[in-house]
């Protein structure tokens, strides 16, 4: 009797708590939710990962709501403003758009617009060995090395030395893409650096005179080394030889040669026949 009286108070109590959970569920539903709304305004973001150079359409741009105590300055609002414009800065998907990564709605698009101004993009032809293996790739660093004889007709010792450092990638190829799958390299036979007029004066007589090499430079590596280059002689320990001046031979005037005076003669004539006799100086 005593086991039934406990099993109909557990069955009582299960009851009156699920009852009540019920009651406590369905009260906390019907609740009336307060939410304060927060203010957006239209934002025109990319759609996908866009590279420097890229002619913007309708394609790559959309407006989302944003929220306006988030706004970010000078953001832009109206796809008309975007649409037609290229890109001097890459961007990523859902990223704002603004006037410093656009090119004017008069540079058009391609690699010109992203030419910073002051600077100029040069040119020079490379191989694998010089494009450091396809690791040089649109925005890395890069320091340029010219390896030439400074004698006259090649017959001076050959020299290497550091002519420019720290300079810009802008593009390998025809490739302004800074990313690539997973930081491949990639196969190039161009390299366009991006330089200061008198660097390019400098890096278009190293291509001239002589023969090209880049370094591959950490980009975070802000210093500028200043070297002094190095000799063939240098490199292989011994010392440089410089070529003894011959003395030239100066042409000597001929010596006078002394000849005797003629000694005092006398003419004499007899009848058709002249003859000469020597007279004795006593």
């Amino acid at each position: 009797m005593t086991r039934i009286r406990v099993f109909i108070v557990l069955v009582l109590a299960i009851t009156a708590g699920g009852a009540f959970a019920l009651g406590t569920y369905n009260y906390v539903q019907n609740l009336p939710t307060q939410s304060t709304p927060i203010p957006t305004r239209p934002v025109v973001v990319a759609t996908s990962d866009l590279d420097i150079g890229a002619e913007l359409t309708k394609d790559n741009v959309k407006i989302i709501q944003w929220p306006a105590n988030a706004m970010p300055a000078n953001v832009i609002g109206d796809p008309k403003d975007v649409i037609g414009r290229g890109l001097i800065l890459p961007m990523i998907q859902n990223e704002p758009f603004l006037p410093m990564k656009l090119a004017s709605a008069e540079a058009g698009a391609g690699l010109p617009p992203a030419i910073p101004p002051g600077l100029r993009a040069l040119s020079i032809k490379v191989n694998e060995v010089i494009g450091v293996a396809g690791y040089v790739l649109p925005g890395t660093r890069v320091d340029v090395l010219v390896t030439v004889s400074p004698g006259q007709g090649g017959a001076g010792d050959m020299t290497s030395k550091v002519i420019l450092t720290n300079v810009t990638v802008l593009a390998a190829g025809t490739k302004i893409d800074r990313e690539t799958d997973k930081n491949k390299p990639i196969a190039v036979s161009v390299v366009t650096l991006l330089v200061s007029p008198a660097e390019a004066e400098r890096l278009t007589l190293a291509s001239t005179e002589g023969k090209i090499q880049l370094a591959l430079r950490n980009p975070l590596d802000k210093e500028t080394p200043v070297t002094t280059g190095i000799r063939q002689s240098a490199l292989l320990g011994v010392a440089a030889t410089t070529p003894k001046a011959t003395p030239r031979a100066v042409a000597s005037a001929p010596r006078p040669v002394y000849t005797a005076p003629d000694a005092a003669t006398v003419e004499i004539i007899r009848g058709d026949k002249r003859a000469r006799e020597a007279v004795r100086q006593e």
